[in-house]
């Protein structure tokens, strides 16, 4: 616990003006997001937080899953049911994880049973950047993005033909390799990677002691490992000097050991597929025309093991198939218009007997972006038709003013809502086929400053969700739970005497308001008010250090909040050492005090764990 808020402490003050913001160092401070308005804007001209975490990035921080590259970032919260590979929940400003829409190449990904996008199986390695949203988005993308936009993508092609391996060997029989190649010449370009991650990993689970009903109803005291094979193309071509075509596939299946439920077994075979095209067409330099298709699989075969044979389980396999079309229109010198269409097919096939296995949506949105000198303002507005719950409208609007010293003001205000899904609304016996959507209704506001070695950013939200599905006195499924999440997140960043120093700290106070609920004013579960990380990096010429330290504080397991875990804060040290331009040697040790923490209870967290990689990257 000391060290937990040690770490917090040491993150606000390097975050506190005299230091700066997100995780960009300064030559990337014009840096682009696609992912707040669908339409490329600088990041330091976002009216709503945004985050960029690039390649380079990626490849620094040696990290393997992506809990380990997202952990403690702003706004972020995590758990995780007991290492790599097993189920991990993201938490974004405090909505439920099943209100975070996470997109892969444009294309919505996640579980329609469960709602849920399966973020441990996605591999690092296949990863070029992720743009983190923070704030409602479902004026723009419809259901999910309550607590924000996750956006990641796939590798790509620089300039010429290149090529990349690593090998990592590590603690718990860690083995992991990926290689890939790309190339872009003057019409067309193309990437391929491929990627293998094998872990005998820890007990994911500590069994029943605190009997029936507690932890994982199982008591296995073994270890769980797991195993991910991925690919990933991405290809394109100028078809003529305005009309392009690209396309891309991200394929990984992995085998995954848990500790056993009573209900679904100990093993599972899982498949995450992303499949997309699009279209682009360049009318002319004041009108862009985007057509996109798209499909996500997320399968999971699960079975019972022991002595050697399975026994088939369940099965979910949920399908999502997507299709846009999008106009941009600049109209006049800093002023665009931008309208659209997304048409939405889920579709389930399971061992459960779902009453209805498939539904369409239908969205579509227009978006206005003015700059007016220091002025800018964004403001949207969508409708979603849905075949099951019907028409649902939300909106959003920003203000930006920039004004002497590099500053920057911000305020934006937005409505979300989050669709029921497959087991809200047909699951046997546990479900509710008149559900309606959860809705929310967010502020936000923040204050920026971009200095030449040093920058910084501050944001307060407010955050109401209404509507919420949860169990009434009878234990039907019912809309009528209610939550108000406050919070702020404060993050920077400082070059100093050849230190490159990361800093960003949250606090959110997640509250369930359900008027009359003998819950009411206590903690969201499993949610921490306060986390924090700080990442130091130093280069010796040819040898580079570095240093992350990230806590979080307690959190409540339960609604009723009576089964608190303490709060935590882990150290990490990595070396890097490039032997030429191309070649590099890479080496960390994870938790290096080996604490023993939990973020769901019962549920085990790695201890200290070292590992070492052999980097190859062409220039």
């Amino acid at each position: 616990m000391k060290l937990h808020y040690h770490t917090l402490s040491l993150a606000l003050a390097l975050a506190l003006p005299a230091v700066a913001a997100a995780q960009n160092a300064p030559t990337e401070l014009d840096d682009v997001t696609v992912t707040a308005t669908r339409t490329p804007v600088a990041i330091k001209d976002s009216v709503v937080p945004v985050q960029l975490i690039d390649r380079d990035q990626i490849d620094r921080s040696q990290a393997n899953t992506v809990l380990e590259l997202l952990r403690g970032r702003a706004g972020l919260d995590f758990v995780n049911q007991g290492g790599t590979g097993k189920i991990t929940s993201l938490f974004l400003r405090g909505a439920n994880s099943n209100q975070v829409l996470v997109l892969v190449d444009g294309v919505r990904v996640g579980s329609a049973t469960s709602g849920m996008a399966a973020l441990q199986d996605l591999p690092v390695d296949q990863i070029e950047r992720v743009e983190i949203v923070r704030g409602p988005r479902s004026s723009l993308y419809g259901s999910e993005a309550i607590g924000g936009v996750i956006q990641i993508f796939t590798r790509t092609a620089g300039q010429g033909l290149q090529q990349n391996l690593s090998i990592t060997a590590g603690s718990n029989n860690l083995r992991q390799a990926s290689a890939g190649f790309s190339n872009r010449g003057e019409r067309g370009w193309v990437s391929a990677q491929g990627g293998y991650q094998k872990t005998d990993g820890i007990n994911a689970c500590r069994g029943t002691a605190a009997g029936w009903g507690a932890g994982c109803f199982a008591d296995e005291p073994d270890r769980d490992g797991y195993r991910n094979t991925s690919i990933n193309v991405r290809a394109g071509y100028a078809l003529t000097d305005t009309l392009s075509l690209e396309g891309h596939v991200l394929n990984a299946d992995s085998f995954n050991e848990y500790d056993g439920s009573i209900f679904g077994g100990n093993e599972a075979d899982n498949v995450q597929q992303v499949y997309g095209g699009k279209l682009a067409w360049a009318a002319s330099d004041a009108f862009q025309l985007t057509a996109q298709v798209g499909r996500n699989r997320d399968r999971a075969d699960n079975y019972f093991a022991a002595n050697g044979t399975r026994t088939f389980a369940s099965n979910f396999d949920t399908r999502r198939d997507t299709a846009s079309v999008q106009g941009d229109f600049q109209f006049a010198e800093g002023q665009q218009l931008t309208a659209g269409a997304d048409w939405q097919n889920d579709k389930v096939t399971s061992s459960t007997a779902y009453d209805i296995e498939d539904r369409d949506n239908l969205g579509v949105f227009v978006e206005y972006q003015g700059q007016f000198g220091a002025h800018s303002l964004q403001a949207s507005v969508r409708n979603d038709d849905n075949e099951q719950f019907g028409n649902h409208t939300t909106g959003s609007l920003g203000y930006g003013f920039a004004f002497g010293n590099g500053f920057r003001l911000t305020a934006s205000a937005g409505t979300g809502f989050k669709a029921p899904t497959f087991n809200d609304l047909y699951y046997p016996g546990f479900s509710n086929p008149e559900l309606k959507p959860e809705e929310s209704k967010s502020l936000n506001i923040g204050i920026a400053q971009y200095a030449d070695n040093w920058n910084w950013t501050f944001n307060a939200y407010e955050t109401r969700v209404d509507q919420l599905i949860g169990y009434d006195s009878n234990f039907d499924l019912v809309n009528v739970a209610e939550a108000r999440i406050r919070g702020a997140e404060l993050t920077g960043f400082l070059s100093l005497a050849g230190f490159d120093i990361n800093a960003q700290a949250s606090f959110t106070d997640p509250r369930d308001h359900t008027s009359g609920s003998a819950t009411y004013d206590n903690l969201l579960a499993r949610r921490a008010r306060t986390s924090g990380r700080v990442d130091v990096d130093k280069s010796f010429g040819p040898l580079r250090l570095g240093v992350t330290a990230a806590g979080s504080g307690h959190r409540f397991d339960n609604a009723a909040n009576t089964v608190r875990l303490a709060g935590y804060g882990t150290v990490d040290v990595r070396a890097e050492y490039a032997i030429n331009d191309a070649w590099s040697v890479q080496a960390k040790a994870a938790n290096v005090f080996d604490r023993e923490y939990e973020t769901v209870a019962w549920y085990n967290q790695p201890g200290r764990e070292y590992q070492l990689t052999l980097r190859y990257r062409s220039k």
